[in-house]
């Protein structure tokens, strides 16, 4: 309500709201504040937080301590009994206290895996690791089926990608372009999680994915820009047979989960697969001979990063800011701007600074900071403005608001 006044005292100084709608307003949100029940402060959702943490680590350290005491039977039993007592005692809080309910659900759902690997442990079964990553996946999944709560979707969404990276991981290891093949398994997924729940109503899933997809896809770039490397004379390129399955994992299947937002979700993904066919290929070799003395020398094959991937990794950010105006989204367009200026920073670090001394190189440091960081901050309020709605007066008084900040 405090908030609320705030507006009405601006907007009525202003001339848009007279004094009978004012109250009116503030009737209803009174209302309508009464009637609610009282939601989690983020105090309380931080306590929950911790508190599954807590609770998590602490059962960890207990079964770890006593872990060599036990014999088969009784590691099996307390195996089992640590994910049904969280998961009961989640069904129980669940009426009366949803959020202790989903800690501890959740808490339960990640105690699933390790209850499997400790099963495979005390029955030294010997399989394919990954599926233990697949069960795991399909108890979140299950979990997600029959609570419907973002603790339960966030682990599921996380999961299942992790069951498919390790599938390739594992049937592409050891072989030339492993690390490229990876790297476009990380970014195209990461690009999919990202834009695919901008504006959900799930603010946890979608901040938590954002924040994973921020990070899977700087892994993915570098990864893929590690290029075409062979350490050993062994190593032999990627079977065609595992390279298909590796793109319908790749490409495939993004695009069908995208295809659910129609082209809002296929434009970014379509964009990124073409960003990874063409990144690991923006690279230049050079033969390096380096000498030991005693008339030892030693010849060595170096690739570095060509000024083309400079150029695509600028060219998917600004990709990413058109496409946050086109959906309304300050965080993709705050990535794309922050994407551009950590291109820019890249290319100076690697392609200018060596070419200058300490001095000078800091100075044009320096610079490029200053200049530069203003520029895409006046850029950055601009576009934001651009995507303010002007059919309201007061969207368009706060897009005035952010041109004078930026000028």
């Amino acid at each position: 309500m405090l908030d609320i006044e705030s507006l009405l005292t601006r907007w009525q100084s202003a001339g848009v709201l007279d004094a009978t709608t004012a109250s009116r307003i503030r009737a209803h949100e009174a209302q309508s504040t009464s009637a609610a029940p009282a939601g989690l402060n983020w105090q309380g959702v931080t306590a929950l937080i911790l508190g599954a943490i807590l609770l998590a680590c602490g059962v960890v350290l207990f079964v770890s301590a006593h872990w060599d005491q036990l014999g088969p039977v009784a590691r099996y039993t307390l195996v089992i009994a640590m994910v049904a007592v969280f998961h009961i005692a989640g069904g129980f809080a669940r009426p009366s206290f949803h959020g202790l309910s989903t800690a501890l659900h959740a808490v339960g759902t990640v105690a699933t895996g390790a209850a499997i690997a400790l099963v495979g442990q005390i029955f030294n079964i010997q399989e394919h690791w990954p599926a233990a990553i697949l069960l795991w996946a399909l108890a979140a999944l299950a979990g997600w089926a029959l609570l419907r709560d973002q603790a339960q979707q966030i682990l599921a969404l996380l999961l299942i990608p992790a069951w498919i990276f390790c599938e390739l991981a594992f049937r592409i290891g050891d072989h030339i372009g492993d690390s490229v093949y990876m790297g476009r398994l990380y970014f195209i997924w990461a690009i999919l999680y990202i834009t695919f729940f901008v504006g959900s109503k799930r603010k946890a899933v979608q901040g938590i994915l954002f924040a994973v997809g921020l990070i899977g896809a700087v892994v993915g770039v570098v990864a893929m820009l590690a290029g075409w490397v062979s350490f050993s004379s062994y190593q032999s390129f990627i079977p065609f047979s595992t390279r298909v399955w590796a793109w319908i994992a790749i490409a495939a299947i993004p695009l069908v989960i995208a295809a659910f937002h129609g082209h809002k979700g296929l434009v970014p993904i379509a964009a990124a697969i073409a960003f990874c066919l063409a990144l690991p290929w923006c690279y230049h070799t050079w033969t390096e001979t380096l000498s030991y003395g005693g008339g030892i020398k030693a010849t060595y094959v170096r690739t570095d990063p060509n000024l083309w991937a400079h150029v695509l990794v600028a060219a998917f950010a600004v990709l990413l800011c058109w496409w946050g105006v086109r959906l309304v989204s300050r965080a993709l367009v705050n990535l794309g701007i922050v994407g551009f200026a950590a291109a820019v920073v890249w290319f100076y670090f690697s392609d200018i600074m060596n070419e200058l001394n300490r001095s000078l190189g800091l100075i044009g440091l320096g610079i490029l900071f200053l200049a530069g960081g203003w520029a895409l901050e006046k850029m950055r309020r601009r576009i934001l403005a651009r995507m303010a709605s002007p059919k309201s007066p007061a969207s368009a008084a706060a897009a005035a608001d952010v041109e004078g900040g930026a000028q």
